[in-house]
């Protein structure tokens, strides 16, 4: 298959690496990466500055790597770098988990995302863990299932975001299906002076509890199974919107 393969931890995160060198053995992959670290920006896109694109060796492989965010590493990917439209776009492995509400601050699921806009079937792919240095479970199973696609039906608007735990193969207990869970952090600001005693403020946070339910992705992923949740482009409340039918929104009494 032509892969398309990108991140948000930039062109060279090892997770891109190890995964790149497993696919690359069967499929023609290419990487088209930020030049740098670009966690947590979600959706983003690059409007006011131009974007350049630079060759990196990496470990003896070309990788390209974009000054702008992962959305636009896809986007760029597709009308300049390839010459055919790849039959797949594959986004990490991403260092940390991106489950329940961390998604919509991820840009790896973001670059997923934009493959998905673009109608190409997508993955978005991480290991639960900051400290990550094996990513052979990973890899292993992206690549099992990477065979799967061609086989398979994929749907239009929708897209796979897979978690694995940051365990040996031998102590990974499989796969669970699951849906998108309620992970989320406490947030808190810590106030600091820089060298001209001006003040600033650092964000940090504590992960809380997951909910009991084996179903959801983050409590599916601290169990010990990999994760794998399909989530879509639609993101309307149906329900709500059935309820909405009973305000009375243009001023109507009736």
């Amino acid at each position: 298959m032509r892969i398309l393969l990108t991140n948000d931890d930039g062109v060279h995160s090892p997770g891109l690496y190890a995964l790149w060198r497993e696919l690359n053995r069967d499929h023609e992959v290419t990487v088209v990466a930020p030049d740098r670290e670009r966690s947590a920006v979600s959706h983003g896109i690059t409007l006011n500055h131009p974007l350049r694109i630079t060759d990196h060796q990496v470990n003896g492989s070309l990788f390209h790597g974009v000054t702008g965010l992962p959305a636009d590493c896809v986007k760029i990917a597709l009308k300049v770098v390839l010459e055919q439209q790849p039959q797949l776009v594959i986004s990490g492995i991403n260092r940390g988990s991106n489950t329940g509400i961390n998604v919509l601050y991820s840009g790896t699921v973001a670059a997923a995302v934009e493959g998905m806009v673009a109608g190409i079937p997508s993955l978005a792919v991480s290991q639960c863990s900051f400290q990550a240095e094996d990513f052979t479970p990973a890899s292993t199973f992206v690549s099992r299932l990477v065979g799967e696609v061609p086989r398979q039906s994929f749907p239009r608007w929708s897209m796979l975001n897979i978690n694995v735990p940051n365990l040996p193969s031998d102590q990974i207990k499989g796969i669970k299906l699951t849906r998108m869970g309620e992970a989320r952090f406490e947030e808190f600001f810590i106030l600091r002076q820089d060298t001209r005693q001006r003040e600033y403020y650092w964000m940090g946070g504590k992960e809380l509890e997951p909910a009991e339910n084996p179903l959801l992705d983050d409590v599916a992923v601290k169990e010990g199974w990999i994760s794998v949740t399909p989530l879509k482009y639609d993101l309307t409340d149906h329900s709500f919107l059935e309820e909405l039918q009973s305000w009375h929104l243009n001023g109507a009494d009736n």
